[in-house]
């Protein structure tokens, strides 16, 4: 990994003389700059995986839960979606410290001290709520002689979600949990503000020691990099996916 972040600070060193930016600046914090990116992927890709996991059950139970599951699963949708991430980031992070002693009794202070984990864990709850919703509206426009023909069939109600509602669920919200993904990217410069040495952290750190406003214009090219390639990876993730739609037009 070292040799490889070597080899792309080299060429991204090269690119930035060619265009007239600060080189010596480069040198000196390029390989952090790409450093900073992985630790981006890594937190952005970590919470959207297990929010994904966390998403679908929240989905279901607001289709098929009954009156107190969906309605705890609603409640859990609206507070997170409802209020600043900033915010929850600060109640996760700072709240933990609170309760030291409970946290190390029980065996999880070593999670709750570390800023990573504790931005993994609220970016998780956060993109959850977001993606149950998109996969609610997904199960929710399919039509209900779905349900109905699996179980004819003879399929069980677990079994027909599994199988024929959540898949064609997933394909009908592939592109809004594109979009929930690329706003997780934009999001994740929050995680710097709790000492986490994500991109936009170390352009902080580059700032507060250079003060040369230039190291914000790599963040951004940088975020937009990121950006671009998931919406490329992206385009051409639904196109596969969703072929027999484009077919039947």
């Amino acid at each position: 990994m070292e040799t490889l972040l070597h080899a792309i600070g080299d060429g991204f060193l090269s690119v930035m003389g060619h265009i007239g930016l600060n080189v010596d600046l480069m040198e000196r914090y390029g390989l952090r700059f790409l450093g900073g990116v992985w630790i981006t992927l890594s937190l952005v890709g970590l919470s959207t995986f297990l929010g994904s996991v966390l998403a679908l059950p929240l989905a279901v139970a607001r289709v098929e839960g009954g009156k107190y599951l969906a309605r705890a699963s609603f409640t859990y949708s609206y507070f997170f979606r409802g209020t600043p991430l900033l915010a929850q980031t600060f109640l996760v992070y700072y709240g933990a410290g609170q309760f030291r002693e409970p946290l190390t009794d029980i065996g999880l202070w070593w999670f709750f001290r570390d800023a990573f984990n504790c931005a993994v864990f609220t970016f998780t709850l956060n993109t959850a709520a977001y993606q149950s919703e998109i996969l609610r509206g997904g199960i929710q426009t399919l039509p209900a002689g779905q349900m109905e023909a699996a179980q004819a069939l003879g399929l069980s109600r677990i079994t027909a979600y599994r199988k024929v509602i959540l898949p064609q669920a997933i394909a009908v919200g592939l592109r809004p949990l594109g979009n929930e993904l690329v706003l997780m990217i934009k999001a994740s410069a929050i995680a710097s503000v709790i000492t986490v040495y994500d991109l936009m952290g170390v352009t902080r750190l580059a700032f507060s020691r250079s003060y040369d406003m230039e190291v914000y214009l790599w963040a951004a090219v940088l975020y937009l990099l990121m950006v671009e390639i998931v919406r490329r990876v992206w385009d051409v993730l639904e196109r596969r996916l969703n072929r027999h739609l484009l077919l039947s037009r």
